[in-house]
C-alpha cells in the first residue's frame, strides 16, 4: 500500500521547503514514548523531533509531541488529545462505513487550523510504513489515507503538490514555510510578540 517512500530524502526536501532554524532538538525518551503508546515512531518523524521538535508552521498547523512537556506558560500539544478526538471522529462518522480500520490504530501526530487531524495508520508492523491519514473537518470525503510518510506529506503540502489539497486549509502560500518550536512561540507570546513573526504584537497579552 505503502510502496516506495524515500523518507529521509523526503525530510531533506521538507528542511529545503521549511528551514529549521527555530527548531529545538526534544531529546525525546524514545523508550517512554514507545512504551506509553505501544508502538515504535517512524524514523522521520523521530529524525524531525530532533530538527524541528514540536511546534507550528504558519501559525496555522502543527506538529505534536509523543509525550507531555512542562511550558513556560502552558503545556505544548502532544498526541493525546488530538489522537482521541480522531477515534471519536472515526465513529461518530460511521465507523468502519467512513473508514475500513481499527481506530486503535489511529494515531495523531499532527493538527491544523481547519480544523483537521493528521494521523498514521499503525497497522503495519513496521513503522516506516506507515501511511498517513487525513481525518478533515472540511473533505469529502472525510478520511483520507496517503501513501506518504509524515516528512514526505508535509513536504508534498509545503511545495503544493496535490492537485486537490487533501486538507481543509491552506496553512502555506508558495514561500518557504516558517516553523516556530513550540518554546520559542511562548517566550515570543510572553515577551509582547507576535508568536510567528517575532516582531512586536500590539494584541499580544504579556505576562
Amino acid at each position: 500500500m505503502v510502496g516506495e517512500d524515500p523518507r529521509p530524502d523526503a525530510l531533506v526536501r521538507l528542511m529545503s521547503l521549511m528551514p529549521p532554524e527555530h527548531g529545538v532538538d526534544e531529546k525525546v525518551d524514545w523508550a517512554a514514548a514507545e512504551a506509553r503508546w505501544g508502538v515504535r515512531f517512524p524514523g522521520d518523524y523521530r529524525a524531525f523531533m530532533a530538527r524541528y521538535g514540536g511546534g507550528s508552521i504558519n501559525g496555522e498547523a502543527g506538529v505534536l509531541l509523543p509525550l507531555p512537556r512542562e511550558g513556560l506558560r502552558w503545556p505544548p500539544e502532544d498526541l493525546a488529545e488530538e489522537t482521541a478526538n480522531v477515534r471519536h471522529a472515526w465513529a461518530a462518522e460511521g465507523g468502519r462505513d467512513a473508514l475500513d480500520v481499527d481506530p486503535a490504530h489511529l494515531l495523531a501526530w499532527g493538527v491544523t487550523a481547519g480544523p483537521d487531524i493528521l494521523c498514521w495508520l499503525t497497522a503495519d508492523p513496521d513503522p516506516d510504513r506507515w501511511p498517513v491519514v487525513v481525518c478533515g473537518r472540511h473533505t469529502e470525503p472525510t478520511f483520507t489515507v496517503l501513501p506518504y510518510g509524515m516528512a514526505e506529506f508535509l513536504a508534498r503540502l509545503l511545495g503544493d503538490e496535490f492537485d486537490e489539497p487533501p486538507v481543509s486549509l491552506v496553512f502555506w502560500d508558495g514561500t518557504p514555510a516558517r516553523f516556530v518550536h513550540w518554546r520559542e512561540e511562548q517566550r515570543r507570546y510572553l515577551a509582547g510578540l507576535d508568536p510567528l513573526t517575532g516582531e512586536p504584537d500590539p494584541y499580544a497579552h504579556p505576562s
